[in-house]
């Protein structure tokens, strides 16, 4: 074969789609260049390592909040509840770091949000809810409790933590986020247990076909269980990096990221009917994410501006990606 034929053979609308569904991420790192490149352009000067910590530290709870939606969309559903739980873990750590002190405070967080991800769990595994219904349900559900819990503790609420703070949007050396110190054993974790480990080949086993999944023995129910703990449990942890980060604690506080987790794991190349994807390009989708909306705020645009051509973005990429791949 000469060089003139495989060069043709890469030209052609096949070896595209090829490459966005079995390789996304050389397309999305081709695409977040040219949008770091935009922002060059757009404030010169505004590229280095300082602005590339910033979008980093940024990115890094997006990204957390997004590998939930992941690892969820691999076996077919979503989880709608993560903006909920994330908020609630922020707020209750706030509320509790008067008394028994940020540690314990962290664990109550954490212990609560495994119990909402069991019962969200039961619901869709065993009592076959569909997670779209459930979740958002259960977003619901822990929204009420989060208020009730805020009227019942509004004399004890002291704030973020300066722990949290430190970690959520402090800079090492002003260019290393100390919320990489939590943000890569929680990528390796999802990177080997959805490679390595026979629980990751389930959910996508789970995602890409059910039923021969549950005629080789697989107890689609119980990994189901696990699933929203772990999502509930990683959201939680999103949560207390984003309170770390904006020094905000409230019941709400995540709230606007749920649909951008959902468009970075599309966008990273996980498909919505499952059993295909994978975290690396949820990673960068995070991060094209970022930078997007830093683009936007450097541009001037008032926040409801910003709003719809973030919206618009997201939608327009997710819909590029889905026609190139050739997904309906």
């Amino acid at each position: 074969m000469t060089v003139a034929m495989r060069t043709s053979g890469w030209l052609t609308a096949g070896a595209w789609r090829r490459l966005f569904r079995d390789r996304p991420v050389i397309p999305l790192l081709g695409l977040l260049a040219v949008l770091v490149a935009v922002s060059e352009l757009v404030r010169p000067g505004i590229v280095s390592p300082s602005w590339a910590a910033v979008i980093v530290r940024a990115s890094v709870p997006l990204a957390i909040l997004a590998g939930c939606q992941t690892l969820t969309m691999l076996t077919g559903g979503i989880d709608l509840s993560v903006g909920a739980v994330a908020s609630m873990a922020g707020f209750v750590v706030a509320t509790l770091i008067a008394g028994p002190g940020t540690g314990p405070a962290i664990a109550v967080a954490l212990v609560a949000a495994a119990i909402i991800g069991l019962v969200t769990g039961i619901g869709v595994g065993v009592f076959r809810v569909h997670p779209l219904i459930m979740t958002l349900g259960m977003s619901l559900v822990v929204l009420g409790l989060a208020n009730v819990w805020q009227l019942q503790n509004v004399q004890t609420n002291s704030g973020v933590s300066p722990q949290l703070r430190s970690l959520g949007s402090g800079l090492f050396l002003d260019i290393i986020p100390y919320n990489l110190i939590v943000f890569v054993p929680v990528a390796v974790l999802i990177l080997v247990g959805l490679r390595r480990s026979g629980y990751g080949r389930l959910l996508y086993a789970i995602g890409d076909n059910p039923i021969a999944a549950r005629l080789s023995g697989t107890r689609g129910w119980q990994v189901l269980i696990v699933l929203y703990v772990i999502s509930a449990v990683l959201a939680a942890i999103a949560g207390l990096l984003y309170s770390g980060l904006t020094n905000v604690a409230s019941v709400a506080l995540v709230d606007s990221a749920v649909l951008p987790s959902v468009a970075a794991a599309v966008i990273g190349g996980t498909s919505i009917l499952g059993g295909r994807g994978g975290y690396v390009g949820t990673i960068v989708g995070a991060l094209i994410l970022t930078v997007v909306e830093s683009l936007l705020s450097s541009i001037g645009y008032p926040e409801a501006v910003r709003q719809v051509l973030f919206g618009a973005i997201i939608v327009a990429v997710a819909a590029a990606y889905t026609r190139v791949t050739g997904e309906t």
